[in-house]
């Protein structure tokens, strides 16, 4: 039969949970809804206990389905495949709070699966994972001491918000999921931008309230629908058998675990020696000897461990509740990487490298947003010899993707923004030594090896796990906790983050009754022992290297006219590809008109930047260029300033002096200085005369007078100056006699006549400039050469047209 309820949150925000109608062959089941989001949750155990067996066998499964936000895989296979990022993070954020939650002695494997089924592209649907996986369990005839109920704070306009929107996520200065019971929290995990304790103690307190708004609508749908739930038999204890083996070996065991007195496996081989002693003296015939021994001998351990903390104030290794371990910091240990930092903390030891790329290494993810591009990649590798075992090398496991996950959060809020870091970065933290916090070592060592890379931080970030030790009213506080304590500790509380403040946050809490008192101390501890981490850093390295390495690429980021970006593409891609294929170089080329080039290589990188900017170049007025000739004609030349942009060097801009021929002066192919006088449309009118001036000015050379009739464009009135007699040519077919005038050949003063379109810009000499012709008067002889030729252009026989318009005839 159906039934839900409806949960009312802060800020109007509702969670639904219902059941009784979707997947009731599950132990328990919840469909729970928020807005457009759905997601089913379920949790099923076997009929019977797994025989063999020490631990609970509890496996969770999150999944998001591509139809669930209306989009189709991308790539070949278009079906979902193996779980991504973001749903093996979520499967442990519903692991990590429910697992503490279930009897000491329950061994029938569990398993909690929640399916995406609907989202909407302004909410997170994994919040409504982690609630519907505790309301399947409280469902069902599963024992489980909850229900728990989980809930997202940001903070936006200095004001908490409940499970905000991607939109306000993307402004917030906090994203906090906090999971908690009515009682208390069990789970926190968080990325902040540098904010302080006390604020995200308070955003804590203000989740807490609304968790148990979720907790009572849980309980309020498992008082009408739930199931009686299975007895569990407690564990029982033998005392006797447990104090006989704590007056046998207790001292002897204490002294092993002394980890100041012995090195790790000095110490691990010590109580190896004593249980091996054990064991030897058991009765051959009594099979279940053995593992009895192994139980009491462990609790055992851990009793000792708890006693000294709590009554004698000593820890395994002796240190002070605030004490952290020796810090050895390395840099550049790796020649051929961009960055890399080896760094050590007592037994556990990072090595950490970065590595600068383009845009074109960025990683692209799908998400029900659509495909975005992530530019900075943490990765954690944990490879078994850190401990000192034997392990099979197989893919990345969930604790490693957890764990980078941790470390990406504390170094993201620090980055510079993309306008000030062209590069994609990747982040690779190998572990080499493991004795407490190897993701905390990641994230010192990550923030080292960026700065050594020359990546500009906002400030260095350095983290330290927090552990808690509680019994009754009872507790103790300890900073950078090792194996020992993080094993048999009640809270492991890992917090990263700079000098102003977190960065990022994670713990998990195996008991009730934390108290925001214990929280404050916790945090205000952490933060000390992070002061002391960074000290160290900063005497290693206070600030970005000036140098990146010589084998890291350099970009170069220019802006282009929007309008330019069809010509540095060219056909088909053919003029980009030319200049990466010439040069070596990557470009990268935005919407906007940001161009990015990269190379490792400087002269492929000046090469290609000369490139690059040639093709998409626009002329300045007043600016000077370094042109090439590429046409003449009478009244002047066309000089390419940029591939495929001309302008017009008029003849009486080519010298000082007055030009009486432009071939006296200029040849095609010539490289000239030129500077732009105008742009009228698509019309550039240059100068060389200009630029020489400026030469003959920076020298204190005395300028050259000016000199009447320059050419016969912009004329200018005074003394008429000899024209010198042009070479006789040889008379041929081809060759018209002028009375009066001089001969001039016939296709070539067609060709020289027309200017840019079709158009003439004082193309003919001032009457004034011609040299009389023998049995006629200059103004006579330069008026029948006008007359012919605008006969030959425009008459039947040698017609190419009418007249060219703008010109004086």
């Amino acid at each position: 039969m159906k039934q839900d309820v409806i949960v009312e949150l802060a800020g109007g925000k509702q969670i639904k949970f219902e059941t009784g109608r979707i997947a009731k062959q599950a132990s328990g089941a919840a469909y729970t809804t928020s807005g457009d989001n759905a997601v089913l949750a379920t949790a099923v155990a076997s009929a019977d206990p797994k025989e063999g067996i020490d631990f609970f066998p509890l496996t969770v499964e999150y999944r998001e389905f591509t139809y669930a936000g209306g989009r189709i895989p991308g790539g070949f296979i278009k079906r979902e495949g193996r779980p991504s990022e973001k749903e093996i993070l979520t499967s442990r954020q519903i692991d990590r709070p429910i697992r503490p939650l279930f009897p000491e002695a329950f061994r029938n494997e569990t398993q909690v699966v929640a399916f995406v089924y609907s989202a909407d592209k302004e909410n997170d649907p994994d919040v409504l994972g982690i609630n519907g996986a505790s309301c399947a369990l409280a469902l069902s005839d599963i024992p489980f001491h909850g229900p728990v109920g989980a809930v997202r704070i940001g903070i936006v306009n200095d004001e908490f918000v409940v499970n905000p929107t991607y939109a306000e996520r993307l402004v917030s200065a906090l994203n906090i999921m906090v999971v908690g019971t009515k009682d208390g929290i069990t789970m926190i995990e968080s990325g902040a931008k540098e904010i302080t304790e006390d604020r995200v103690v308070d955003a804590i307190e203000f989740a807490h309230g609304e968790i148990k708004k979720i907790c009572a609508g849980i309980e309020d749908l498992v008082s009408r629908a739930g199931k009686a739930k299975r007895l569990v038999s407690p564990v029982e204890k033998d005392e006797i058998y447990a104090s006989e083996l704590r007056a046998k070996v207790g001292e002897k065991l204490a002294d092993a675990l002394n980890t100041k007195k012995y090195p790790k496996f000095d110490s691990y081989a010590k109580v190896k020696e004593i249980k091996d002693a054990l064991k030897a003296e058991l009765p051959a015939d009594d099979k279940d000897a053995p593992k009895k021994l192994s139980k009491y001998f462990e609790l055992l351990r851990e009793d000792i461990f708890r006693e000294q903390v709590l009554n004698d104030r000593i820890r395994p290794d002796h240190r002070a509740f605030d004490e952290i371990r020796p810090i050895s910091i390395e840099l550049g240990v790796l020649p051929r990487v961009h960055g890399s930092a080896l760094f050590t903390r007592g037994e556990t030891q990072a090595l950490v490298s970065a590595t600068l790329g383009t845009s074109d290494d960025s990683q692209r993810m799908e998400s029900y947003e659509g495909e975005q591009k992530r530019s900075f990649m943490l990765h954690y590798n944990f490879p078994p010899f850190s401990v000192g075992e034997v392990g099979r090398m197989t893919g990345v496991g969930r604790r490693e993707i957890g764990h980078g996950a941790l470390a990406w959060r504390a170094i993201e809020a620090v980055l510079p923004a993309p306008s000030e870091n062209p590069y994609t970065l990747r982040v690779v933290s190998d572990i080499l030594e493991s004795n407490g916090s190897s993701s905390m070592a990641t994230v010192c060592g990550a923030s080292l090896s960026l700065m050594q890379a020359g990546i500009a931080l906002k400030g260095a970030v350095a983290g330290v796990a927090m552990g808690l030790v509680k019994e009754g009213d009872k507790y103790a506080i300890l900073t950078d906790i090792a194996g020992a304590e993080d094993h048999y500790g009640d809270m492991d509380f890992k917090v990263a983050g700079t000098r102003k403040g977190i960065t990022a946050l994670q713990m998990d809490i195996k008991i009730m009754g934390i108290t925001p008192q214990i929280m404050r101390e916790a945090l205000a501890q952490a933060k000390e022992g992070r002061l002391f981490l960074l000290d160290k850093m900063d005497a290693e390295i206070s600030g970005a290297a000036t140098e990146t390495s010589k084998y890291a690429p350099r970009i170069h980021s220019m802006q282009i006219p929007t309008d330019k970006i069809r010509d540095l593409i060219g056909p088909g891609g053919k003029v980009i590809r030319g200049i990466v294929e010439a040069t070596g170089a990557k470009i990268d080329v935005e919407d906007s008109g940001r161009v990015s080039i990269a190379s490792s290589d400087p002269d492929n990188m000046a090469k290609a930047i000369q490139m690059v900017s040639d093709i998409t170049a626009v002329p300045e007025v007043g600016k000077t260029y370094l042109g090439k000739v590429v046409r003449l004609a009478e009244f002047g030349a066309f000089v390419e300033i940029f591939p495929g942009t001309d302008g017009l060097l008029h003849v009486s801009e080519i010298a000082e002096h007055r030009v009486k021929d432009v071939k006296d002066e200029l040849r095609e192919g010539d490289q000239v200085l030129v500077k732009v006088l105008a742009i009228e449309g698509n019309r550039i009118k240059l100068s060389r005369k200009a630029v020489l001036r400026e030469q003959r000015a920076k020298l204190g050379l005395p300028e050259v007078p000016e000199q009447a009739g320059n050419g016969g464009g912009g004329r200018e009135r005074g003394e008429r100056s000899e024209r010198a007699p042009r070479p006789e040519r040889p008379k041929t077919d081809e060759t018209i006699t002028i009375e009066g005038g001089d001969d001039f050949d016939d296709d070539e003063d067609d060709d020289d006549f027309e200017g840019e379109e079709g158009e003439t810009e004082g193309d003919e000499p001032a009457a004034s400039d011609a040299k009389p012709a023998e049995g006629g008067s200059a103004a006579g002889g330069d008026a029948q050469r006008r007359r012919r030729r605008r006969g030959r252009r425009s008459g039947p026989g040698g017609g190419r047209g009418p007249a060219p318009q703008g010109g004086s005839r």
